[in-house]
Protein backbone atom coordinates (compact mmCIF):
# COMPACT_ATOMS: atom_id res chain seq x y z
CA UNK A 1 0.00 0.00 0.00
CA UNK A 2 2.83 2.39 0.89
CA UNK A 3 4.56 1.68 -2.44
CA UNK A 4 1.34 2.36 -4.39
CA UNK A 5 0.87 5.71 -2.59
CA UNK A 6 4.49 6.62 -3.37
CA UNK A 7 4.08 5.78 -7.08
CA UNK A 8 0.81 7.74 -7.34
CA UNK A 9 2.32 10.70 -5.52
CA UNK A 10 5.28 10.62 -7.97
CA UNK A 11 2.91 10.69 -10.92
CA UNK A 12 0.96 13.58 -9.40
CA UNK A 13 4.20 15.51 -8.81
CA UNK A 14 5.41 15.06 -12.39
CA UNK A 15 2.07 15.79 -14.01
CA UNK A 16 1.27 18.75 -11.78
CA UNK A 17 4.56 20.38 -12.84
CA UNK A 18 3.29 20.57 -16.42
CA UNK A 19 2.47 24.01 -17.70
CA UNK A 20 -0.79 23.50 -19.64
CA UNK A 21 -0.08 26.71 -21.59
CA UNK A 22 2.76 24.99 -23.47
CA UNK A 23 0.44 22.33 -24.88
CA UNK A 24 -2.06 22.71 -27.69
CA UNK A 25 -4.89 20.30 -26.94
CA UNK A 26 -7.71 20.01 -29.42
CA UNK A 27 -10.99 21.78 -28.74
CA UNK A 28 -13.44 19.62 -26.78
CA UNK A 29 -16.28 18.00 -28.73
CA UNK A 30 -19.26 20.34 -29.08
CA UNK A 31 -22.23 19.76 -26.79
CA UNK A 32 -24.79 17.21 -27.89
CA UNK A 33 -27.69 18.81 -29.73
CA UNK A 34 -31.07 17.38 -30.74
CA UNK A 35 -30.66 15.29 -33.89
CA UNK A 36 -33.13 17.36 -35.91
CA UNK A 37 -31.25 20.59 -35.11
CA UNK A 38 -27.89 19.00 -35.86
CA UNK A 39 -28.96 17.55 -39.21
CA UNK A 40 -30.46 20.88 -40.40
CA UNK A 41 -27.29 22.85 -39.59
CA UNK A 42 -24.60 20.44 -40.78
CA UNK A 43 -22.27 20.97 -43.70
CA UNK A 44 -22.26 18.44 -46.52
CA UNK A 45 -19.06 16.93 -45.09
CA UNK A 46 -20.69 16.50 -41.65
CA UNK A 47 -23.78 14.90 -43.24
CA UNK A 48 -21.57 12.45 -45.07
CA UNK A 49 -19.66 11.66 -41.87
CA UNK A 50 -22.99 11.16 -40.03
CA UNK A 51 -24.07 8.59 -42.67
CA UNK A 52 -20.83 6.66 -42.14
CA UNK A 53 -21.23 7.00 -38.37
CA UNK A 54 -24.75 5.49 -38.55
CA UNK A 55 -23.31 2.44 -40.31
CA UNK A 56 -20.52 2.08 -37.75
CA UNK A 57 -22.52 2.80 -34.60
CA UNK A 58 -25.69 0.87 -35.32
CA UNK A 59 -29.21 1.65 -34.16
CA UNK A 60 -28.26 3.24 -30.84
CA UNK A 61 -26.03 5.81 -32.63
CA UNK A 62 -23.32 5.38 -30.00
CA UNK A 63 -19.94 3.64 -30.26
CA UNK A 64 -19.06 1.36 -27.35
CA UNK A 65 -15.45 0.44 -26.48
CA UNK A 66 -15.87 -2.93 -28.25
CA UNK A 67 -17.26 -1.22 -31.36
CA UNK A 68 -14.42 1.33 -31.26
CA UNK A 69 -11.86 -1.48 -31.02
CA UNK A 70 -13.40 -3.26 -34.01
CA UNK A 71 -13.56 -0.05 -36.08
CA UNK A 72 -9.98 0.99 -35.35
CA UNK A 73 -8.52 -2.48 -35.88
CA UNK A 74 -10.39 -2.95 -39.15
CA UNK A 75 -9.08 0.36 -40.46
CA UNK A 76 -5.55 -0.09 -39.15
CA UNK A 77 -5.31 -3.53 -40.79
CA UNK A 78 -5.42 -1.72 -44.15
CA UNK A 79 -2.32 0.34 -43.27
CA UNK A 80 0.68 -1.97 -43.59
CA UNK A 81 2.99 1.00 -43.02
CA UNK A 82 1.89 1.35 -39.38
CA UNK A 83 3.33 -1.12 -36.87
CA UNK A 84 0.74 -2.13 -34.29
CA UNK A 85 -0.41 -5.03 -32.17
CA UNK A 86 -3.92 -3.71 -32.68
CA UNK A 87 -6.00 -1.59 -30.33
CA UNK A 88 -6.82 -3.57 -27.19
CA UNK A 89 -10.17 -3.45 -25.43
CA UNK A 90 -8.44 -1.77 -22.47
CA UNK A 91 -7.01 0.93 -24.71
CA UNK A 92 -10.42 1.53 -26.29
CA UNK A 93 -12.17 1.64 -22.91
CA UNK A 94 -9.65 4.24 -21.84
CA UNK A 95 -10.20 6.31 -25.01
CA UNK A 96 -13.97 6.18 -24.56
CA UNK A 97 -13.62 7.15 -20.89
CA UNK A 98 -11.60 10.29 -21.64
CA UNK A 99 -13.68 11.31 -24.70
CA UNK A 100 -17.12 10.56 -23.19
CA UNK A 101 -18.21 14.09 -22.26
CA UNK A 102 -21.79 13.12 -21.35
CA UNK A 103 -20.88 10.02 -19.25
CA UNK A 104 -22.89 7.46 -21.25
CA UNK A 105 -20.00 5.00 -21.46
CA UNK A 106 -20.13 5.32 -25.26
CA UNK A 107 -19.18 7.87 -27.89
CA UNK A 108 -21.94 9.84 -29.59
CA UNK A 109 -21.56 11.40 -33.03
CA UNK A 110 -19.63 14.54 -31.99
CA UNK A 111 -17.43 12.69 -29.49
CA UNK A 112 -16.55 10.06 -32.10
CA UNK A 113 -15.94 12.68 -34.80
CA UNK A 114 -13.65 14.59 -32.44
CA UNK A 115 -11.65 11.43 -31.67
CA UNK A 116 -11.59 10.44 -35.35
CA UNK A 117 -10.24 13.83 -36.46
CA UNK A 118 -7.52 13.67 -33.82
CA UNK A 119 -6.51 10.15 -34.85
CA UNK A 120 -6.26 11.24 -38.50
CA UNK A 121 -4.17 14.29 -37.58
CA UNK A 122 -1.89 12.27 -35.28
CA UNK A 123 -1.52 9.51 -37.87
CA UNK A 124 -0.02 12.11 -40.22
CA UNK A 125 2.44 13.17 -37.49
CA UNK A 126 3.31 9.53 -36.79
CA UNK A 127 4.12 8.83 -40.44
CA UNK A 128 6.15 12.03 -40.75
CA UNK A 129 8.39 11.13 -37.80
CA UNK A 130 8.78 7.47 -38.71
CA UNK A 131 11.79 8.55 -40.75
CA UNK A 132 13.21 5.05 -41.29
CA UNK A 133 9.77 3.74 -42.40
CA UNK A 134 9.91 0.91 -39.85
CA UNK A 135 6.27 1.46 -38.88
CA UNK A 136 7.47 2.48 -35.39
CA UNK A 137 8.58 5.78 -33.97
CA UNK A 138 12.01 5.35 -32.39
CA UNK A 139 12.99 6.81 -29.03
CA UNK A 140 15.10 9.47 -30.81
CA UNK A 141 12.10 10.48 -32.99
CA UNK A 142 9.49 10.55 -30.22
CA UNK A 143 10.18 13.96 -28.59
CA UNK A 144 9.75 15.75 -31.93
CA UNK A 145 6.68 13.63 -32.74
CA UNK A 146 5.00 14.65 -29.47
CA UNK A 147 5.92 18.30 -30.02
CA UNK A 148 4.53 18.24 -33.59
CA UNK A 149 1.30 16.73 -32.23
CA UNK A 150 1.04 19.72 -29.87
CA UNK A 151 2.52 18.20 -26.73
CA UNK A 152 6.10 19.28 -25.93
CA UNK A 153 7.11 17.15 -22.96
CA UNK A 154 9.58 17.85 -20.21
CA UNK A 155 12.18 15.11 -19.75
CA UNK A 156 10.59 13.68 -16.61
CA UNK A 157 7.17 13.22 -18.23
CA UNK A 158 8.76 11.92 -21.42
CA UNK A 159 10.62 9.23 -19.46
CA UNK A 160 7.40 8.24 -17.69
CA UNK A 161 5.59 7.95 -21.01
CA UNK A 162 8.42 5.90 -22.53
CA UNK A 163 8.24 3.44 -19.61
CA UNK A 164 4.47 3.12 -19.96
CA UNK A 165 3.93 3.12 -23.73
CA UNK A 166 7.16 2.03 -25.47
CA UNK A 167 8.82 -1.33 -25.97
CA UNK A 168 12.10 -2.29 -24.30
CA UNK A 169 14.06 -0.37 -26.97
CA UNK A 170 12.07 2.83 -26.47
CA UNK A 171 10.13 2.42 -29.74
CA UNK A 172 6.43 3.21 -29.81
CA UNK A 173 3.91 1.54 -32.11
CA UNK A 174 0.85 3.27 -33.52
CA UNK A 175 -1.82 2.11 -31.06
CA UNK A 176 0.32 3.09 -28.06
CA UNK A 177 1.11 6.47 -29.63
CA UNK A 178 -2.58 7.21 -30.19
CA UNK A 179 -3.60 5.96 -26.73
CA UNK A 180 -0.96 8.17 -25.13
CA UNK A 181 -1.96 11.27 -27.13
CA UNK A 182 -5.66 10.80 -26.31
CA UNK A 183 -4.74 10.85 -22.61
CA UNK A 184 -2.41 13.85 -23.00
CA UNK A 185 -5.10 15.73 -24.91
CA UNK A 186 -7.71 15.01 -22.24
CA UNK A 187 -5.28 15.94 -19.48
CA UNK A 188 -4.54 19.31 -21.06
CA UNK A 189 -8.20 20.11 -21.74
CA UNK A 190 -9.31 19.33 -18.19
CA UNK A 191 -6.47 19.91 -15.76
CA UNK A 192 -7.61 18.12 -12.56
CA UNK A 193 -7.55 15.25 -11.79
CA UNK A 194 -4.26 14.85 -13.61
CA UNK A 195 -3.19 11.89 -11.48
CA UNK A 196 -5.59 9.54 -13.25
CA UNK A 197 -4.22 10.09 -16.74
CA UNK A 198 -1.13 7.87 -16.69
CA UNK A 199 -1.81 5.51 -13.78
Amino acid sequence: MFLLKKVISGVVDVVSNIDPAQFTPSDPPPPRRPLAYAEQNESEEEKQFRRVFKQLAGDDMEVSPVELMNILNKIISKHGDLKTDGFSIESCRSMVAVMDSDSTGKLGFHEFKHLWNNIKKWQGVYKTFDSDRSGLIGADELPKAFTAAGFPLNDQLFQMIIRRYSDENGNMDFDNYIGCLVRLDAMCRESPPLSTVFV
